[in-house]
């Protein structure tokens, strides 16, 4: 499934910006979520760094001595958001952040330890050091370079940097075989969305509904959830129309979700915007670091593997930019 971007007529931004069909074998999204999860994304399989361990990592020397000391990084992510990051059969943490991490992770010398948080809270968990980076399909934008509250333009914390990875689109989706007629953003009048918390397809939301007032055209009502499965599943239990979420994770659900059968994406992709790798603010060498990592494993060739694996390579980047978002 290929889809196009289409620029939104108004100043919405949306959570990501790419296309690409999502071939994707694997298993379906759990929706379970832990306090907190690790993987052993670095590892060379025995639990130790070993082919991303300081001795043999090209980048080693570019991190912080706490963090090459401890050989660790805490990665804050909303492991429930497949294929970006999600649980396998298993109960393993997988997908495409996972993989990159690990690939980072060689270049490095330390162990990318992923633990599972909602992703409203991402951010905080940052400011308060509960983790070193936040890596979770997460938009770059003005606002959280800058600590700005989206909605009410006022200042509510530090702000982060941001090392940009991937782009990718917001995409709608339904129940398969009803999609009641949505093809544009302007169809959603008298409509109910669900959708997960905090995210900008919960802030495209927001603007739509403020602009179907406006236009009278019959109210857009939300209904958000801390996670994309409930949101999920709201639809498919008739209590929502439509669902809206980046690209990459709508196309594995209509692929995967009920081997196929339950959802089918409508319209297309809107907006564009990269995700990054968030960082604080007063962690500058370990924002450097991750971007010459970032790069290095594009100019090497793993990265394009990541995203040819995972099919995604249409939201690849070839250059690394730190807050590249607008």
């Amino acid at each position: 499934m290929t889809a196009g971007i289409t620029r939104r007529p108004t100043s919405m931004r949306s959570r990501t910006a790419a296309a690409g069909a999502i071939a994707v074998a694997g298993a379906l999204l759990l929706t379970g979520c832990g306090d907190q999860t690790k993987n052993d994304a670095g590892n060379g399989g025995d639990g130790n760094p070993a082919s991303g361990s300081a001795n043999a990592a090209p980048l080693a020397d570019r991190l912080p001595a706490d963090i090459r000391a401890k050989g660790v990084l805490r990665v804050g992510s909303d492991i429930a958001y497949a294929p970006v990051e999600f649980k396998d059969d298993k109960g393993d943490v997988v997908g495409i952040d996972p993989d990159i991490a690990e690939a980072l992770g060689k270049q490095l010398g330390v162990k990318f330890e992923f633990q599972n948080a909602t992703f409203d809270t991402l951010i905080t968990g940052l400011a308060s050091n509960r983790y070193d980076i936040a890596m979770s399909a997460m938009t770059d934008t003005k606002e959280r370079q800058e600590g700005v509250d989206a909605d009410t333009g006022k200042k509510v914390g530090d702000g982060v940097d941001f090392v940009d990875y991937f782009t990718a689109g917001v995409s709608l989706y339904t129940n398969k075989g009803d999609d009641q007629g949505i093809k544009t953003w302007d169809d959603l009048c008298g409509k109910t969305m669900a959708v997960q918390r905090n995210t900008f397809s919960h802030d495209l939301a927001k603007e739509q509904a403020k602009k179907c007032t406006e236009d009278g055209k019959g109210e857009l009502k939300i209904e958000d959830f801390p996670t994309n499965p409930e949101a999920e599943t709201r639809m498919r239990s008739k209590g929502a129309n439509v669902v809206s979420a980046d690209f990459p994770i709508a196309a594995y659900s209509v692929k995967n979700a009920g081997d196929g059968a339950y959802f089918e994406i409508v319209g297309d992709q809107v907006e564009a915007g990269p995700y990054g790798i968030a960082v604080a603010k007063d962690k500058t060498e370990l924002r450097d670091a991750l971007q010459a990592a970032v790069q290095a494993i594009i100019d090497n060739g793993e990265y394009q593997k990541i995203v040819d694996k995972w099919g995604v390579a249409d939201g690849a980047i070839t250059e690394v930019k730190i807050n590249g978002g607008s």
